[in-house]
């Protein structure tokens, strides 16, 4: 016999084994990679939910625009601040002053000399 040692067939098959079963599990196509992209597919489909619900109520909100004058009215007077012809406009200040916030103040009494 020569001085070279002889690979017993079966390291042979478990290395090979052992070396498609890490590219199964880390591969660029393996079962890492596909739960990541399940639970982006899973966000993702989270995603289109909520833009369709958002894309209905802006269809609606188009829709009662173009056949409701009175939301373009009360859109107009509420954000714009427009007003019909021969209308008054009051406004009144939107914060209270100090001394309402504090009650009504008392006069000292006057003192005499």
């Amino acid at each position: 016999m020569s001085g070279a040692r002889r690979v017993h067939p079966g390291w042979i098959a478990a290395g090979a084994l052992a070396l498609v079963l890490l590219a199964a599990l880390f591969g660029h196509k393996g079962l890492v990679q596909l739960w990541r992209l399940r639970g982006e597919l899973e966000s993702l489909h989270r995603d289109v939910q909520i833009l369709e619900a958002e894309n209905e109520r802006l269809s609606r909100a188009i829709a009662e625009l173009r056949d409701n004058p009175s939301v373009l009215e009360r859109i107009a007077r509420e954000e714009l601040g427009l007003v019909r012809p021969g209308e008054r406009v009051l406004r009144f200040p939107s914060t209270r002053r100090p001394e309402a916030v504090a009650g009504p103040r008392v006069p000292a009494p006057a003192r005499s000399p």
